[in-house]
């Protein structure tokens, strides 16, 4: 599936005025909705906790209760009273500007035996610097202990966008971590930086032998594939095993990938959206060298958190793709048939959604991108 690309819309909303935007963000948050139609029936939006400041990734932890991390540079707790715990200790120092900061969390697949979690966060730099970073610790009560950075992007750059940031473990027991661009273009064609990269490393941040630029001069071996913009939702298919990604696009072009090792997505030689300055970019039509996106999206849903739907709550969805929207304000829901993807519902909550997660009974519990920050959960209204 294809959706229409160059929207002569666009570029109008790209210039509306910031306080006009931010207005409108308001009046969205304000209508969040406790109550949503869907293909699934009627479902219920309950509000499980609020006051989180810009809550970014979450886990499911064995006993039911659930990691949040906060942007701002903090990891809470919601126990199975929806309680919320003070600030996890032993974290790391984050670099907590723009989109920067404390960003996804997930279990090492040993969790019940090591206690082990990781980390994607915005580390700083000297001089204003920053990137992208992974590190693990043992989480014992309400404190991380023995905590440990296995990887860093490099180079450590200024400015506050396009982090990335995604950790997935694949069944295999290898580390995903998507990495953005650092709004520098070029870069994510170089393969000698990570800088719009999709990595893969072990669980002790070395590098598999089977990597695609093991052993090539001049390229980092980390390296999965490239040309990438910036990555914040990405899931494995269980159906097939395979790694699945959705990419945002500059103004317009949001791409669903199934990432191929050594390929170059094409970023910023090409693209499905254009330039915020309303210069065109070249269709990846044009460029067969680059793999192409499975589904494309303009105007833009800015996709943040993904899951495949494995639970019996929602029959209808099993098997399906469930991607955060932050400017679409919801879940987009795809259909997933190996390599090919087609999208089929949007589930509109009215809030920009940062994180999707299935908890262990089914239900969907989503993160919503607020400095008043919740946590939402979607249940059958008739449960």
């Amino acid at each position: 599936m294809k959706t229409s690309h160059k929207n002569p819309f666009a570029y109008f909303f790209s210039l509306m005025p910031a306080v006009l935007i931010l207005l409108l963000l308001a009046g969205q948050a304000c209508a969040q909705k406790s109550s949503v139609r869907t293909e699934a029936g009627d479902i219920k939006v309950e509000t499980l906790a609020s006051n989180l400041n810009h809550p970014w990734g979450m886990a499911f932890l064995p006993d039911n209760r659930l990691l949040v991390t906060e942007r701002a540079g903090t990891l809470r707790i919601l126990d199975t009273n929806n309680n919320l715990s003070e600030p996890v200790t032993g974290t790391p120092v984050v670099f907590s500007e723009g989109q920067g900061g404390m960003l996804d969390v997930v279990l090492d697949p040993d969790f019940k035996q090591n206690s082990m979690i990781y980390f994607s966060f915005a580390e700083p730099g000297d001089n204003n610097t920053a990137s992208t970073a992974v590190g693990k610790g043992r989480l014992e009560g309400n404190e991380i202990k023995d905590f440990k950075v296995i990887f860093r992007q490099e180079p450590k750059v200024e400015g506050p966008n396009h982090f990335g940031g995604r950790i997935v473990f694949t069944p295999d027991g290898y580390l995903i971590l998507t990495l953005g661009e650092r709004f520098k273009f070029e870069p994510a064609q170089d393969l000698s930086n990570h800088m719009g990269t999709i990595v893969r490393i072990n669980p002790d941040g070395s590098v598999p032998k089977d990597n695609p630029f093991v052993g090539k001069q001049g390229a980092r071996e980390e390296i999965w594939s490239y040309g990438h913009r910036n990555i914040e939702s990405a899931a494995i298919d269980p159906a097939t095993n395979k790694l699945w990604v959705v990419e945002m696009g500059p103004m317009g072009g949001d791409e669903l990938n199934q990432p191929v090792a050594g390929r170059n997505y094409g970023w910023p030689v090409v693209s499905w959206g254009d330039n915020y300055d309303g210069s065109e970019i070249p269709d990846p039509t044009t460029r067969p060298e680059f793999a192409d996106a499975v589904i494309h999206w303009t105007p833009t849903i800015s996709p943040s958190g993904m899951i495949f739907y494995t639970g019996n709550m929602y029959p209808e969805w099993q098997g399906d793709a469930l991607i955060g929207g932050l400017t679409s304000t919801g879940i987009v829901r795809v259909q997933v048939n190996g390599e090919q993807a087609e999208e089929v519902e949007r589930i509109p909550l009215a809030v920009r959604v940062r994180d999707v997660e299935q908890a262990p009974d089914g239900s969907v519990y989503v993160l919503t991108d607020e400095s008043n920050g919740k946590i939402l959960r979607l249940k059958p209204m008739k449960q």
